[in-house]
């Protein structure tokens, strides 16, 4: 019997939680210039849930991209937000729902006994706040990858 290599490991959708700021580090990492349009952005106060349908850069495929010369990657990913009591947002309207933002940081801003709120940061000073009871993020691929349909890395002008 020989012992595993990391290539023997099937590729696989991402699926992560988040419970505390750590977790959200690493998703805001992942998720950093998925974009999507305002319609794709949705609290259902009922549920105290806050979802987004995001089209995500697939950061961990960069270098295997580039190895190959082939384009790089994006992915339909779901990031949902439970245990939200509030929404807050500040350079989106509502009524554009076509208007495409895109995500740069999901922070986390600690409050009381687990409680605190819920920061993205879009481009263009946009942002997001969610009031939460505690933190609790889920991010899951939900569909294939798919070339970046501008076929270019993210650049943010250093």
């Amino acid at each position: 019997m020989t012992d595993a290599r990391f290539e023997d490991g099937a590729e696989a959708p991402l699926a992560l939680i988040a419970a505390d700021a750590d977790d959200l580090a690493v998703m805001s990492a992942l998720l950093q210039d998925a974009v999507l349009p305002v319609s794709d952005m949705r609290y259902v106060a009922k549920r105290r849930e806050f979802g987004l349908l995001l089209n995500r850069f697939r950061w961990e495929d960069r270098a295997a991209a580039e190895r190959a010369g082939r384009a790089y990657e994006r992915v339909r990913c779901l990031l949902v937000f439970r245990d939200v009591t509030a929404v807050r947002s500040q350079g989106i309207l509502q009524q554009e729902g076509d208007m495409i933002l895109s995500l740069l940081s999901i922070g986390f801003v600690a409050g009381e006994d687990g409680t605190g709120r819920v920061i993205l940061t879009l481009a263009g000073d946009g942002a997001v706040e969610l009031e939460v009871e505690a933190l609790n993020a889920t991010a899951r691929d939900v569909t294939r990858p798919y070339v970046a349909p501008s076929r270019k890395m993210p650049d943010h002008g250093a």
